[in-house]
Parts: structure tokens; sequence; C-alpha cells
């Protein structure tokens, strides 16, 4: 008989492991119900927090918008330290809307007026709620920045969350190094350490910026994370998003179709490793119970009338109240629109 060839041999015969699992660090002080918490960054960033959110946590997502970069972000963080509201000469008219360089293009307007009541009420709204937060979670999207190179549209030099469309001209692009991030990031910190961040690398792609590109920036935002949380080792923790992707799920079906965004499977893997690794078990819990709901909730029936629906709304108000009574500080506001 022949030797056995290797894959026969008991010895021998494993598991096929067709991914390097990324580890992650110890827990953060964990996340749980009546603590009260603020997200600022990338589109990945309201991903986890609107789920965060949808769980019944005390959470305000992106009170600016979406913020790619961490000037940016700390920009809109010292404005609300200082509650400094927006005046019209900061509100600049560009395709027949009003826009602000430190929001996103979902607050801009027709109406300058209206724009400035919606924007200070927001900017209000945050900085009352930054004294009582006990926790920040900022995901970086991008080392590189635009500044304003038009005295005409503000300040030379000031860092816009985004370009609204203005021509190319307008703007002077530049990566940030981690040094300068260091800078503007340490003394910030210093005054919000009332809180503790959680930080992250977002693993959206830029790849407008080019392979290269994106792979600089990635990186100037990693070595930036690590040296926060180096100087801040008990204040500040890090989330390994970026290396899950890249490295755990490294396959483009883990991607959406643009193959930059993370597909929803590798946004519900994330999430489930992030949920595991930040909230505190007996949060878990509730949570679960409260996203299964709201999946119940959002099952619209086919015919609104009649006993059955009735039968039906009691039972999920029922619901509701039992987990309102079990978990007294979850926010389940969100749920009633959903019954009424």
């Amino acid at each position: 008989r022949c030797d056995p060839l290797p894959y026969e041999t008991p010895s021998l015969v494993t598991m096929v492991s067709l991914t390097t699992p990324v580890s992650l660090p110890a827990s953060p002080p964990r996340l749980a119900y009546g603590q009260v918490g603020l997200s600022f960054g990338s589109c990945f960033s309201e991903r986890i927090g609107s789920r965060l959110e949808g769980g019944g946590l005390s959470l305000l997502v992106n009170p600016f918008g979406i913020q790619y970069n961490p000037l940016s972000i700390a920009s809109g963080l010292r404005r609300l330290l200082q509650c400094r509201l927006f005046t019209t000469s900061e509100l600049v008219e560009h395709g027949g809307l009003y826009h602000s360089f430190a929001h996103h293009g979902r607050f801009s307007q027709t109406d300058p007026a209206q724009m400035l009541e919606e924007i200070n009420g927001g900017l209000q709204h945050a900085a009352s709620l930054l004294p009582r937060a006990e926790y920040l979670l900022l995901t970086w999207g991008t080392a590189y920045v635009y500044r304003l190179a038009d005295p005409m549209l503000g300040e030379v030099g000031e860092v816009v969350s985004n370009c609204h469309k203005f021509p190319e001209k307008s703007f002077a692009r530049s990566r940030a190094s981690v040094d300068e991030l260091l800078a503007v990031w340490c003394p910030l910190l210093e005054d919000l350490f009332a809180r503790s961040p959680i930080q992250t690398v977002s693993p959206v792609r830029h790849l407008r910026d080019g392979a290269h590109g994106n792979a600089l920036s990635k990186s100037t935002l990693l070595l930036f994370a690590e040296a926060l949380t180096e100087h801040y080792p008990d204040r500040v923790h890090y989330f390994p998003a970026y290396e899950i992707v890249l490295d755990e799920l490294r396959d483009y079906r883990f991607y959406g179709d643009d193959l930059t965004h993370p597909s929803a499977l590798a946004q519900q893997i994330i999430w489930e490793r992030f949920l595991g690794w930040a909230v505190d078990p007996a949060t878990q819990a509730g949570m679960k119970e409260v996203h299964a709901l709201e999946r119940e909730l959002m099952h619209r029936p086919l015919h609104a009338s009649g006993e059955a629906h009735l039968s039906r709304l009691a039972r999920l108000r029922a619901k509701l109240q039992d987990l309102q009574a079990r978990y007294p500080h979850a926010q389940l506001n969100h749920l009633d629109q959903w019954i009424d």
C-alpha cells in the first residue's frame, strides 16, 4: 500500500482556515443603558452609531453630519465645548442653496434663516449633552483635508468638512501628518477627558485618492490612532474595524457594488464584534430584544384593520412596555411611532 497523503494522516487532519482572524484589544469600560454618548465621523460611524441608538442607547450621532477627517471632527467638538453659534456670515451660497463648510450637505437649504435656526438648534442640543457624555465614538475616514483657498468664502486655510461642489480651485488639498493631528487632538482630549473616547479607522476605501494614496491616508490614521492610545492608554481605546475588513474578511464579496463600502454582511460582522467588545453584557441582551421588536414593528400588515390587526398592536404595546420595565434606562421612544 502506498504511503498516505499528508492530508490523510490523522495527526494532520485539521479544519482549513480561509481567514486570518483579527484579535481584539482589551475591552474599554463597557457602554450601558443610562449613559450619554456622542458619535462623530464618517458614514461608517453613522451605521454603527445608528445601531447603538436604535438599540436604546442614549447616543447622538454626527450632529454636524458626516465628517471624514480628524481635523474637521476636532473643529466641531471644539465648537461644541465653546457652544459658539453659527452666524449668517458663515453661510455660503452655491447652486441655489446655502451651505456651511462645517456641516454635511444634508443641512443645506434654500432659506439661510431657516438653515441657521436648524444648525444652531442642533449645536445647542449637542453642546448640552457634551458635559454629560460618558463616552465619544470617533471614526477617522481619511487623512486628506481640504482648506479654504478663496478669501471670498471664508478664512484662508480653514479646514472644511464638505466642499459642497464648489470649484476645486476654491480649496488647497493636503494630507495631514501624524504630528499635525496630535497637535490638535491632544489639547482637545485634555479638555474632553470627562469622557472616554473609542476610536476606529473607517474600513471604507477612498479610491478617488488612488490605491497608493488611500494606503498612505489610512496608514497615517492608524499611526495617529496608535499614538493617541499610547498617550492615553486608560482613556482612549481602539477598535480594529479597518483590520477586520481588510485582513480578516479580505474578499470583494464583503464589499458593496461600488467595491469601496463594506457590504451589509460585513457591516453585520463588524457590528457583532463591536457589540461584544464595547457593550455591557446585560445591555447587549436588551439591545438584541429591542432590535428584534423593531424588526417586528417595521413589518407592516397587508390589511391594517380588523380584529387581527388590533390584537397585534396590543401584543406589540405589551412587549414594548415589558422591555421598558426591564430596561428602564433604555431610550425606546423611537419605537412608539411604529405602533401609534
